[in-house]
């Protein structure tokens, strides 16, 4: 039988001149399901000896929010930086689409924004900050950044100095900043937690607008439930390590989402059933 090999974009080539049977066919879309954009395969991770991760699969569906949750303790920042490229592992493949980490455009938003934007730069040239490593036009990388202050109906004084921010606004710089590359997917680690309540139904909602516009694949680590509820297409349910998948729950309500939308019956059921599932999981 001819041996079957990943191409981007999902389609698959055999390596040598043969029939792909259809038992093989079946093999390639259960090994890479149509509309997957991140592939995971035996994703394996130790800590001093504790195994967190135990061959571990995922598929991420492309263009669609999906939110990380779990008990603490159970991987979920581990996982995002491991398919983000941060964080090496030990074992498994992650592709993009076919494509390594290193062929992908990725954006990446840390909790801490104090550490994230660099305090020496003007929080217009924070954004600017990561086009310089691509091959455009002052006009082209002008119009990106335009295009991205348009969409998040900025109002902030971008000249000053992140020092000169409040943490919100920094956070906002960040985000921007992850976004103005245009990535395939962006990876947020819980990015509203060390924001008051008011910054964060203010961002919460501009992100979800440009993420839904743009059609990024994103996966949001949230430790808040209303949250990773309220942004997701899809709640990823994580159980104790050695990690698992616990459940993945569909919320397909339509978007814009707002604080009201978390007082609607499908809201309720679906943050519902994660909770039991949750709790389950802490439980054992």
């Amino acid at each position: 039988m001819a041996r079957l090999k990943l191409l981007p974009g999902g389609a698959t080539a055999p390596d040598a001149p043969g029939t792909v049977t259809a038992e093989a066919e079946k093999d390639r879309f259960r090994a890479f399901p149509k509309g997957t954009h991140i592939t995971v395969r035996g994703l394996t991770k130790r800590f001093e000896g504790s195994t967190l991760y135990d061959g571990f699969d995922l598929d991420i569906p492309k263009g669609k929010i999906v939110s990380v949750f779990g008990p603490n303790g159970c991987g979920k920042s581990t996982l995002i930086n491991m398919i983000s490229g941060i964080l090496p592992y030990d074992a498994g493949e992650i592709l993009f689409d076919g494509k390594d980490v290193r062929e992908t455009r990725i954006g990446y938003v840390f909790q801490n924004y104090r550490e994230a934007v660099f305090p020496w730069l003007k929080a217009i040239d924070n954004i600017r900050y990561p086009l310089k490593f691509l091959k455009l036009s002052r006009a082209e990388a002008d119009a990106r950044v335009d295009a991205l202050l348009a969409s998040f109906d900025v109002k902030i004084d971008l000249a000053r100095y992140p020092y000169q921010l409040s943490g919100g606004q920094q956070q906002l710089v960040s985000i921007m900043r992850a976004l103005v590359v245009e990535p395939e997917v962006l990876f947020l680690d819980e990015p509203f937690s060390a924001l008051d309540y008011e910054m964060t139904l203010f961002l919460r909602d501009r992100l979800q607008k440009v993420l839904v516009e743009r059609k990024v694949t994103t996966l949001l680590v949230s430790h808040d439930l209303d949250e990773a509820v309220e942004l997701a297409d899809e709640v990823l349910l994580l159980t104790k390590k050695p990690t698992r998948v616990a459940a993945r729950i569909a919320y397909d309500a339509p978007r814009p989402r707002t604080a009201d939308t978390t007082l609607t019956e499908d809201f309720i059921r679906v943050k519902s059933e994660s909770l039991e599932i949750f709790l389950r999981e802490v439980r054992k």
